[in-house]
């Protein structure tokens, strides 16, 4: 059975205490960090004693990548994902999930490719890089034009990595065929974010089967290829006006991921 994970940041703004508490409860299979400005995110002690006490295993290890989270362990990005690699080992987890490098941030990027085969030979963590969306920079009277802010694209496999993660609600965003993009990732798929989107260019996060995204088909592909990774539930329950609510939220893309997987 492939396993199926609740992302942290799908409790955002609650801590990711909520989270493991809600794939407990609910029946996931774990959960995956997103590693940002919450406290208890960045503490691989208190990860360990949450995962311990809800029974609720961390799956996968989001580095810090985000713009909000650019200090997050480090300023320098090298040192991020090295971290973020010893809190996957430390935790049991057997996959770290990064983006792509910034397009401004040209030294990472040029030892990027290198450095993610260096941690994969040394510790057998999978660094699975994950497909991203450009940009509309507005340019006024109503213009915009499209730029992407990573290097050297938003695909990864313009640079090919032994290891890949598939996000829906990006490959929404970015207005990519989600399966051709997974043809493409192949056996080298190891990670998908699984959430939906509309086609808005912006990170959606719905609800799979709430927006145009082929998440069911996805799930079936997978199930039938005997995918051997994991599938994360990375949806946004921001508007969510009470836990009840949010709870639904959780357990309605739970049910769906079991359903089509």
């Amino acid at each position: 059975m492939i396993p199926v994970g609740l992302s942290t940041a799908a409790v955002w703004p609650q801590p990711a205490g909520d989270a493991f508490t809600a794939a407990a409860e609910l029946g996931y299979d774990g959960v995956e960090v997103m590693v940002w400005a919450d406290p208890t995110s960045q503490d691989v002690g208190a990860l360990r004693r949450l995962a311990e006490r809800s029974g609720a295993p961390v799956l996968a290890v989001h580095a810090p990548c985000l713009l909000i989270s650019q200090r997050v362990w480090s300023p320098d990005p090298v040192e991020r994902l090295r971290r973020s690699v010893r809190a996957a080992q430390d935790l049991g987890a057997r996959t770290v999930v990064v983006h792509p490098p910034f397009a401004w941030q040209r030294r990472y990027a040029d030892g990027f490719a290198d450095l993610v085969a260096e941690l994969e030979d040394a510790t057998g963590v999978a660094v699975a890089v994950e497909n991203m969306f450009p940009v509309r920079r507005k340019l006024g009277r109503g213009r915009s034009v499209q730029v992407t802010a990573f290097r050297p694209s938003t695909d990864p496999t313009d640079v090919g990595h032994r290891n890949y993660t598939l996000d829906l609600s990006h490959t929404s965003a970015a207005h990519v065929d989600a399966l051709a993009l997974a043809d493409r990732m192949g056996s080298r798929l190891a990670h998908v974010h699984l959430a939906d989107g509309t086609g808005l260019p912006k990170d959606e996060h719905l609800v799979p089967g709430r927006g145009n995204q082929p998440c069911a088909e996805l799930c079936s592909r997978l199930r039938r290829s005997g995918f051997p990774g994991q599938v994360v539930l990375e949806v946004n329950t921001r508007k969510a006006r009470t836990a009840a609510e949010r709870r639904d939220l959780l357990a309605e893309s739970l049910a769906f991921a079991r359903r089509h997987l």
